[in-house]
């Protein structure tokens, strides 16, 4: 059985963002780049699969759409115990054209198990799994916070309003998985980093693609109006400032 990780580049959420050329894009200047969060979840969960030989796990592969600047990130997933990795030569324009370069990918690889963190922590468009799903034509499954492999069987489980339901799925499929999949990331050990610099990244180039959003501008928060103190003995003034002010009752 093969497991595919899609990961992202993102920026480390330390980061103070700004933007350039009439904020339309964001200066990457000084920037740490990180694997996204829940694609470094599910990159440890894939590997704790691998690791017990009662799954039937052979390999976990990551993938990514990005430029090669995004390298030094691909790498550390190799470094964390990744088995190999797969890198479509192409900036990632919006998620419907990430997901098609990655099912293209995937039609020629041939993977049982697809995972996705459920959104990356700077856009959260929360979209890539399930296009690629219908692009591959496989069947999905959302809000996963537990995967197990038990007599070849995968058994999921998943977050529904009031509690959690246990979903028995045939490979192959994608799992959009979110918080719990896995308890912490996987830290990279020395001989991880030594061994991940041989480890091989194959390169795809992009299929033509149109993206189907464009980023007209961005725009910054605005800054959050300073603490106001109202003393314990004067409920009247606080209720007037929740009604007035905050507007929340």
């Amino acid at each position: 059985m093969k497991i595919l990780v899609c990961i992202s580049n993102v920026p480390d959420t330390t980061t103070k963002v700004k933007f350039v050329e009439g904020n339309t894009k964001l200066d990457t200047t000084g920037i740490q780049w990180v694997i996204n969060p829940w694609d470094e979840l599910s990159l440890t969960r894939a590997l704790e699969l691998k690791d017990d030989a009662s799954t039937g796990v052979k390999s976990v592969s990551v993938a990514h759409v990005g430029s090669i600047a995004a390298e030094p990130t691909i790498r550390k997933a190799l470094a964390i115990g990744a088995d190999d990795a797969i890198r479509v030569n192409a900036e990632p324009a919006d998620a419907y054209y990430v997901a098609s370069q990655l099912a293209e990918v995937i039609k020629k690889e041939q993977f049982d198990i697809v995972i996705c963190g459920i959104e990356s922590s700077d856009f959260n468009g929360s979209t890539v799994g399930s296009m690629l799903s219908e692009l591959l034509d496989y069947p999905s499954v959302s809000a996963v916070s537990s995967l197990k492999i038990e007599n070849g069987q995968v058994v999921i489980s998943r977050e529904i309003d009031g509690g959690k339901e246990i979903v028995h799925v045939s490979t192959p499929f994608v799992a959009v998985v979110q918080k719990g999949i896995a308890k912490e990331p996987r830290i990279a050990a020395m001989r991880g980093i030594m061994m991940a610099r041989t480890k091989p990244i194959k390169l795809y180039e992009p299929i033509a693609v149109e993206p189907l959003t464009q980023v007209v501008s961005f725009e910054m928060p605005k800054p959050r109006a300073s603490c106001k103190f109202v003393d314990a003995e004067n409920p009247k003034q606080l209720i007037e400032l929740l009604q007035n002010e905050a507007k929340v009752i």
